[in-house]
């Protein structure tokens, strides 16, 4: 795997033991299709790995729903990834919904018991999400199910 100099300890894994009965809801947006397969095909390899069984999928139209599709998950699972893509285009529209949806997971992290985790990919280019999905900059989809597991990891630590 590809990945940024910047996320090598994202990446260890070694301290996530016991989380195979870990319960995943992921929420992802049919809008650029092809990027957020990408994003599922990642996450799901690492959960795989991780002995995860138990994952949801849910589709909604675009970004902007994500929160509020995430807030109707918060009972379903140990944690929720929610993934999408928003390219820039010729209008301010990229920044109104980069800015929803940013403020809204961000929202639902102090407010729901569970972590959501932040897997929209905000670019300028599709270009770019392929630097993020294998290349130069990882890939954000491993990520994400990393981030959700070590969320998981340290929620039951703190319950100990």
């Amino acid at each position: 795997m590809a990945q940024s100099q910047h996320s090598a300890s994202l990446l260890d894994t070694s301290a996530l033991t016991n989380l195979g009965d870990a319960k995943i809801a992921i929420a992802y947006t049919e809008w650029n299709e092809k990027i957020v397969a990408e994003q599922l095909k990642g996450a799901e390899e690492i959960l795989a790995n991780a002995g995860v069984t138990e994952i949801t999928k849910h589709a909604v139209p675009g970004s902007f729903e994500l929160p509020y599709t995430c807030k109707q998950l918060a009972n379903t699972a140990d944690a929720i990834i929610a993934f999408g893509a928003v390219i820039r285009g010729g209008t301010p529209h990229f920044d109104y919904v980069c800015k929803a949806v940013t403020e809204g997971i961000t929202q639902l992290n102090v407010t729901l018991d569970i972590p959501v985790i932040f897997g929209v990919l905000t670019l300028d280019t599709e270009e770019q999400a392929w630097e993020r999905l294998g290349g130069a900059h990882g890939h954000k989809g491993q990520e994400a199910a990393i981030t959700a597991l070590k969320m998981i990891q340290f929620k039951r630590n703190l319950k100990q």
